[in-house]
């Protein structure tokens, strides 16, 4: 029994060299550069300032290997997304093969697509050291494909818990209503390799501020 569960060890988070400030500011940083990118003015907010550390804290401590940005449209969990891209993009990660790490982000509808049109692909992406989802649920759920029935972003996410990767999620559904459109498998598997953000504050669009 001993050797088995030496064989099922948990995989190992990257180790970041930096303190909880440096960590804070650095993604602070980066959220400045993702909004200025699309011609806004960045506005700080007690809100905004929460989420950013709370990112930060999940990149230093590595607790769990999911992040999960929950919301309204709008409000800014796209941009915090793009920024840890930034963040860990710039960092120059290497894995334990000295290969380059990297966040790559593509949007839940193409998942849907590239596991109909190009698997290859699909598998790329699901097998991705690093990987972030964009607009999670608003994709079908199923995907006819010749008369079978696919199940693509809850086969990707169900692959990348069994083999704990590190995945960021930004989601316009509650957390409720992600069990409603997954069931319980895959909300029970959010809930053990996610942390969660919940942001609270209403859409940023219009306002020539973060998106």
């Amino acid at each position: 029994m001993s050797r088995l569960l030496q064989r099922r060890i948990t995989r190992g988070r990257f180790e970041l060299p930096y303190t909880d400030e440096q960590m804070r500011d650095m993604l602070t940083a980066c959220v400045m550069t993702e909004v200025a990118y699309r011609h806004q003015e960045y506005r700080a907010s007690p809100e905004m300032d929460s989420y950013i550390e709370k990112a930060a804290q999940w990149l230093k401590d590595g607790k769990t290997f999911g992040l999960l940005l929950c919301g309204v449209p709008g409000n800014g969990k796209t941009t915090l997304m793009r920024a840890i891209q930034t963040c860990i993009n710039m960092l120059d990660l290497k894995d334990d093969f000295n290969r380059d790490m990297g966040l790559a982000i593509i949007d839940a509808r193409e998942i849907a697509r590239l596991n109909k049109d190009s698997y290859e692909q699909f598998k790329a992406y699901r097998n991705r050291q690093m990987l972030g989802i964009d607009d999670l649920g608003l994709e079908p759920t199923e995907v006819l494909d010749y008369g079978n029935i696919l199940s693509p972003v809850i086969d990707l996410l169900s692959y990348r818990y069994n083999e704990q990767l590190f995945t960021v999620i930004t989601t316009n559904l509650r957390p409720q209503e992600i069990r409603e459109k997954y069931k319980d498998r895959i909300a029970d598997r959010f809930n053990e390799m996610m942390t969660k953000i919940i942001f609270k504050n209403p859409s940023y669009r219009g306002q020539n501020a973060q998106k």
